[in-house]
């Protein structure tokens, strides 16, 4: 049997996690048709198939989700042993992988990204935003940014920008002709919007006020996935939306929102950082990390 090379290793991983060719190959620079070819190379060189295609699909086979179950921690220890090296040698480089939701996303564009790519120009920084609460390690990141109860146990977790909370928000308009609901309990005869979280399911809105936790079902006849799309919908007078109050500050300062229940809207944890708790960091996760702590985020 031909002794695979790191690079077939590498470009088999990269398609295994994304479970496409032409996102495997745009993350590593090559074309679809090189990258298929080094597939089908790596697999006559070890005689078993690693790989299912089809016209629209890729998945790894039983074989080949065993290889990458073993080669993804040697991947990145191989990753983290040239980091270390590049880091004594006083520069930081490379790519920075960080999985996040698109209001992290936000945040970090706004307050961190642009001091972060001023200090260290020779990082590429990979911002991935996505609904799903995946396994970073598995999925190749370096590191995730999520709500602070999100956050695995098993991670390193590092708080930035302050407490959040979610709103229940309605149009003056809206208040004037349905009424202002004073408990939590009184959106059961309101016109809501409902959010379809990434897994498919309906959320129930959460309230609480003096230790009195109120999960309510609400009605609605429109239904949205996206925080800034349910702001919005409830600033043109569709109903009550209930998101997180950076997305409906907007309105809310010129008047077209209106905050409803709000003392029975606590602030919990917010935003966190998190990374595996391993004995090295990547150099860049190190220095990203640096300029997140510095930020007053004010």
């Amino acid at each position: 049997m031909r002794r695979p090379s790191l690079a077939e290793l590498s470009a088999f991983a990269a398609v295994a996690r994304h479970r496409s060719f032409r996102q495997a190959a745009d993350a590593l620079g090559t074309s679809r048709s090189a990258l298929s070819h080094t597939l089908i190379g790596l697999e006559q060189a070890l005689g078993v198939r690693l790989l299912n295609r089809t016209t629209r699909s890729v998945s790894p086979t039983e074989a080949g989700e065993t290889l990458l179950h073993r080669l993804v921690p040697v991947l990145r220890d191989l990753d983290e042993a040239l980091d270390a090296v590049v880091g004594e040698a006083g520069a930081v480089g490379g790519t920075l992988r960080i999985n996040c939701g698109t209001a992290a996303a936000e945040v970090l564009l706004r307050l961190v990204v642009p001091t972060f790519a001023e200090q260290y120009p020779g990082v590429a920084l990979d911002l991935v935003t996505d609904g799903r609460l995946v396994d970073v390690v598995e999925a190749g990141f370096d590191a995730g940014v999520r709500l602070r109860e999100s956050v695995p146990q098993d991670m390193i977790a590092i708080p930035f920008g302050g407490d959040a909370r979610f709103l229940a928000v309605a149009a003056p308009a809206y208040l004037a002709r349905h009424g202002t609901p004073l408990v939590p309990d009184d959106l059961r005869e309101h016109r809501c919007i409902r959010h379809r979280m990434p897994s498919g399911k309906l959320y129930r809105w959460e309230f609480e006020k003096h230790g009195e936790a109120i999960v309510v079902d609400v009605p609605g006849r429109l239904t949205l996935d996206d925080h800034r799309l349910m702001a919005g919908a409830a600033a043109d007078g569709l109903g009550i939306a209930f998101v997180a109050e950076s997305f409906a500050q907007p309105e809310l300062r010129t008047g077209r929102l209106v905050a409803l229940l709000e003392d029975w809207c606590p602030a919990f944890p917010g935003l966190c950082l998190y990374y595996p708790g391993r004995r090295h960091v990547p150099a860049a996760l190190r220095a990203f990390i640096d300029v997140l702590k510095a930020h007053p985020f004010r």
